[in-house]
């Protein structure tokens, strides 16, 4: 049919997603003709929009975009550019036949208000085809290289070789481990589609050469590497950005950059061990990166006790309330800054004589002197700064004392 070959050779040029695979343009040009021919029988039998159903081949043509990762954005486009193809070929039609002002004004709006009736409920359709096709082939996809990841995981006899082209992602350059899950429920595999959306949407911040492997381990949890090549190091600033600006409810937690097969197994670990800290954090964070918690999380494995230990180091300066926060980041900030009060009142926007009271303050409260232990002052306030009310000490019933281990109880406002 002319209309039909027109319309698909206009797709052809406008929508470049469907070009160049000529499985996927075979199957375009049937839907056109099955769409096309669907529309004509609709105006000539007036037709209920009520009564359509499924087309065979806009369905298959939806399910090929999912499974070669075209986007649902290049779906719908093709519709609405079809549709407004098709509409010029109606329109001239209508022209040629020369009828009066009346009957053109009458005919035109019919076919305009069934044709748009008619893409608004295909598309719909299509969409979900789309979708569940998606879900369905991540799923698939995915089971032969998780298998393939577990085994290079458990430190078998790896084949490099027949592990890159199983993989479809090569073990000899550096890699970045990702862990990345929803915390709420989702149905079927719609929670796999948003995580391995936003895994290539970091994977382009961080300007990755290649695409990632992304590994689902459930429905709302996956396993991802980001592929580094020669490069040895991250943005954590960057890949932070793309996490809080990517998909909102995803939290994400990074292991450190690391080469060859050794690389791939401990830059997951990492990122595992940053998952556990993340996880027992009260409130957690979207991103950690394991390079900057590293302590914390190798101790917490051990929340009881590591609670016990933060509260001996900080001593009535672990209460969670807001003065002791208030005097627990003037601290991180000094000792992050060698003990220069300069500095520290330059970064936190305050005089100088501010920042001398608060760590005199400090102190007090925890009845020893900043400058001794200053590393294991450095771990504690980390491990507070990230897991939060989980490893501090909430305040006494009056919120007004707070007892110093080993001396007297000691008021503060």
């Amino acid at each position: 049919m002319e209309i039909s070959h027109d319309v698909w050779e206009h797709l052809l040029i406008e929508v470049p997603q469907v070009r160049g695979d000529d499985n996927v343009e075979r199957i375009l040009l049937a839907s056109v003709k099955e769409n096309v021919a669907t529309l004509l029988h609709i105006f000539e039998n007036d037709i209920s929009l009520e009564n359509l159903e499924g087309l065979s081949a806009a369905d298959e043509y939806a399910r090929r975009l999912a499974q070669r990762d075209i986007s649902v954005n290049a779906l719908i486009r093709a519709y609405r550019i079809g549709h407004w193809r098709f509409l010029q070929w109606c329109l001239d039609e209508l022209a040629r036949r020369d009828a009066d002002d009346v009957v053109s004004a009458a005919a035109n709006r019919h076919m305009l208000k069934v044709s748009f009736g008619y893409i608004d409920s295909i598309t719909e359709h299509v969409i979900e085809v789309h979708r569940r096709e998606r879900e369905r082939w991540l799923l698939s996809r995915h089971a032969v290289r998780a298998a393939r990841v577990r085994a290079v995981l458990a430190e078998e006899e790896v084949d490099l070789d027949a592990a890159d082209t199983a993989l479809g992602y090569r073990l000899r350059q550096h890699h970045l481990g990702l862990v990345a899950w929803l915390p709420e429920l989702t149905d079927g595999g719609a929670g796999l589609v948003r995580l391995d959306r936003l895994t290539h949407r970091i994977a382009k911040e961080l300007g990755c050469p290649a695409s990632p492997l992304f590994i689902p381990r459930d429905e709302a949890l996956a396993w991802a590497w980001l592929p580094f090549g020669a490069h040895g190091e991250a943005s954590w600033e960057r890949l932070s950005g793309a996490v809080e600006s990517g998909e909102p409810a995803a939290q994400v937690c990074a292991g450190s950059v690391q080469s060859g097969v050794e690389g791939f197994r401990g830059t997951n670990r990492e990122a595992l061990r940053a998952q556990e800290l993340a996880t027992a954090a009260s409130p957690g964070r979207r991103f950690t990166a394991y390079a900057q918690v590293a302590p914390v999380a190798l101790m917490c494995r051990n929340l009881p006790d590591l609670r016990t230990w933060v509260g001996r180091v900080l001593g009535p300066l672990a209460v969670d309330d807001d003065q002791c926060a208030q005097l627990r980041q003037t601290l991180h900030d000094f000792l992050a800054t060698g003990g220069n009060y300069t500095a520290t009142a330059s970064n936190e926007i305050l005089h100088k004589n501010t920042v001398h009271y608060r760590i005199r303050k400090a102190e007090r409260i925890m009845g020893r002197p900043v400058r001794a232990g200053h590393a294991d002052l450095e771990v504690a306030l980390l491990a507070v700064e990230y897991l939060g009310s989980t490893v501090m000490q909430q305040p006494s019933g009056d919120g007004t004392k707070v007892r110093r281990p080993g001396g007297s109880p000691r008021h503060h406002r």
